[in-house]
């Protein structure tokens, strides 16, 4: 919240100095997406990366471990896929506003990253009617919950990689 409060008011202080020009705001630079061959929820999240503005490149990747590594992505923050974008890796189903919050403070870091598949996280939405707060729902065949979205944390992994909680959501 204190950090995106931050951004709100550098935000105001830099329109006030440099008001926008009639060509719109820069470009976002393209992402791409290294996936395991046939990985649906990297497809959706990707798809939610295009409607926030990012151009989206995938390519299907056999060996991600090997790619995580040179990356230097820490093995505890580790998810599905893995993107990068202006010199950072994205780790997992990160929010595509967190993206550009990186982009826009652009801290010395690695990346960032969302650790494994929570429910509700872009490309990890359910499809059943959706809801905000952390609710669950019974599928009617068994007596155990689904979550249909649970609270994650996006985290920045600094150059150490070591990590600190960039957003909560």
């Amino acid at each position: 919240m204190i950090r995106h409060l931050r951004s709100l008011a550098l935000t105001c202080a830099m329109l006030a100095v440099f008001p926008l020009h009639a060509a719109g705001p820069a470009p976002l630079p393209p992402v791409e997406v290294f996936h395991p061959p046939v990985c649906l929820a990297c497809i959706d999240w990707a798809e939610h990366l295009r409607e926030n503005g990012f151009t989206v490149r995938m390519t299907p990747t056999p060996d991600m471990a090997a790619l995580k590594q040179r990356l230097k992505v820490p093995a505890d923050v580790e998810s599905v896929h893995t993107a990068t974008v202006a010199g950072y890796f994205v780790e997992g189903h990160v929010p595509a506003e967190d993206i550009k919050q990186l982009l826009l403070e652009k801290p010395k870091a690695r990346g960032i990253a969302v650790p494994g598949l929570p429910a509700g996280a872009p490309g990890r939405q359910v499809q059943t009617p959706f809801c905000d707060t952390a609710c669950t729902i019974i599928d009617g065949t068994t007596s155990e919950r689904e979550p249909r979205r649970e609270m994650f944390n996006t985290l920045l992994i600094d150059s150490r990689g070591n990590s600190s909680v960039f957003a909560r959501h």
